[in-house]
């Protein structure tokens, strides 16, 4: 922006307090120019949003906000110069450095808004179109982005103030070496962070959890050092990153199947019956309409115990939802048992046998 340029346009009142009136002439344009601004971005907008791309919604969204104080960031400097005129105070000679650094504040502004609202838009759209949207990788790149806008934008400011840039990135870095060493566990959960971003050993919805810790639950956000779990008492827990760097970590929500493997007992009485029970069972299982066939499906007679005879049935449902799979569940072993009945067995339970001779003399003393 040109000082000079600009100011020419502003009329030239006569009188003392002419530069009075100047400022309000350019407090005024600036209004009226951000009114106009603004009902010409929401009519785009509302054309934006007809259109299937995501892009243009994010740039309409994010330029509203930085635009407006861009205006004001204009308007202020002129005001400020004419003003400056008049009196001539020291104070005003700041109005050039703030100036840039207002315009660099605006560009950063409206590029992490643009990275927000674009990153929201893609998940939105995904779930219009029913396109898989790995939201974990999606939230990844839009933090690098924003960091990165952000140490940009501070060098830029400190270069713009007058500041060295190689001397700050010189300290910087002996800086780095001290602040490593005295949070090395916030480093350790910044690194563990990025290994869930590149590894991806679960996402944002995943339920996981670990035999080694207490953790179980579905993930509800990944951040740099922390990892949110809601559990299923529907109790929020928070997980240092470095933590999934040392620990095994199940992801049921990733399985193909789920199983059901179940021991049944019938009397000693009705082994003539167990081969004739089990086909029955198998057949059974095979014609469940919820029970997939293409996995390993086994029933068999497995072992003699102390007060049954038992067989054993392993096999997988299709569905993965555990409230689905306990219903198909259900459904199988009350048919098991039915065919268990009508083939006229029973199921065993512990029970004791006493034998007693044939003739037993009970003989009372006198």
């Amino acid at each position: 922006m040109d000082p000079e340029r600009l100011l020419q346009y502003i009329p030239q009142i006569g009188g003392e307090n002419a530069w009075v009136y100047q400022v309000f002439i350019v407090i005024f344009t600036i209004l009226l120019l951000n009114f106009v601004m603004m009902r010409l971005l929401q009519r785009m907008q509302k054309r934006f949003e007809r259109t299937k791309t995501p892009w243009d919604d994010a740039f309409i969204m994010a330029l509203r906000k930085p635009l407006r104080l861009l205006f004001w960031i204009a308007g202020l400097w002129v005001a400020g110069k004419i003003t400056q005129r008049a009196s001539d105070a020291e104070i005003f000679d700041l109005l050039d450095p703030l100036r840039d650094v207002g315009v660099i504040v605006a560009i950063s502004w409206f590029l992490i808004r643009f990275i927000k609202s674009a990153e929201e838009n893609i998940h939105a759209a995904g779930k219009h179109t029913g396109r898989i949207v790995d939201r974990t990788t999606t939230d990844a790149i839009s933090r690098l982005l924003r960091i990165s806008v952000y140490i940009t934008a501070t060098l830029v400011i400190l270069q713009t103030l007058g500041f060295s840039i190689s001397g700050v990135l010189a300290f910087g870095g002996i800086g780095g070496i001290a602040v490593g060493f005295a949070a090395k566990d916030l480093l350790a959960n910044f690194f563990g962070g990025l290994m869930i971003f590149l590894d991806r050993p679960f996402s944002v919805g995943d339920w996981i959890r670990s035999p080694d810790k207490e953790i179980e639950g579905t993930v509800e956000e990944i951040g740099w050092r922390l990892t949110r779990i809601k559990t299923f008492d529907k109790r929020p827990l928070y997980v240092p990153n470095s933590t999934f760097m040392t620990i095994a970590l199940e992801n049921p929500s990733r399985m193909s199947h789920r199983r059901i493997y179940e021991t049944f007992g019938i009397r000693y009485a009705d082994i003539d019956k167990m081969k004739t029970i089990t086909v029955a069972v198998k057949e059974m299982l095979l014609q469940h309409p919820d029970i997939d066939e293409s996995q390993t499906l086994m029933v068999n007679f497995d072992a003699c115990a102390s007060s049954s005879i038992n067989f054993f049935v392993y096999t997988f449902t299709h569905t993965t939802v555990w409230t689905e799979y306990h219903e198909i569940k259900q459904d199988v072993l009350l048919k098991i048992n039915e065919i268990v009945a009508a083939h006229e067995a029973e199921m065993a339970f512990p029970t004791s046998t006493l034998h007693i001779p044939e003739q037993v003399n009970m003989q009372s003393s006198a």
